[in-house]
């Protein structure tokens, strides 16, 4: 199995940190988290970069970091819900490996995300009203650039099975 460079979008809370480690174990490589990365070269979180510097910044800081896996030969990312929708940064993925958009039901979303709104500053001080009005217009301001990646996967294709055969599709 061995698809070399495998990035994951969509919204917070479809999976793709989940689905990165499994994959990870699959083709026998790294499994990397975007947000993870750039909190560990700022030594800051995401809401405090966008706090003190505000999101063109914070913007421009994951771009730079998604572009040190042009070195890489192999593995697989999660990316932020945001990183496909600025900087060219979906361009830069589909021309680099293969881009899976995790396109989870708003429904799903909201009950995922309810669970960890504390871990999460734009969502944090929402109700559960505010956090559905919240993704579903995040999704239409995103469909654009989501809809660009070379696979789309829904709520129930989002398996083991499906991401292997996509991943086997490009071994």
């Amino acid at each position: 199995m061995a698809a070399e460079k495998i990035f994951l979008v969509g919204m917070m809370g479809s999976g793709k940190s989940h689905w990165t480690k499994k994959i990870a174990k699959w083709i026998k490589s790294g499994g990397y988290d975007l947000d993870d990365l750039i909190e560990m070269n700022e030594e800051k979180t995401i809401a405090e970069i966008f706090t003190e510097e505000g999101e063109e910044q914070f913007r421009k800081t994951e771009a730079k970091i998604l572009r040190w896996f042009k070195e890489k030969k192999k593995y697989v990312l999660a990316t932020g819900g945001g990183t496909p929708c600025f900087q060219d940064n979906m361009a830069w993925m589909k021309k680099e490996g293969i881009v899976i958009w995790l396109d989870e039901s708003v429904d799903i979303l909201v009950k995922r995300l309810v669970e960890e709104k504390a871990h999460r500053p734009l969502i944090a001080d929402l109700s559960e009203q505010d956090l559905t009005k919240f993704i579903k217009d995040k999704l239409v301001e995103r469909h654009a650039f989501y809809s660009q990646a070379n696979y789309r996967l829904s709520s129930d294709q989002i398996t083991d099975t499906a991401l292997k055969q996509i991943i086997q599709q490009h071994a």
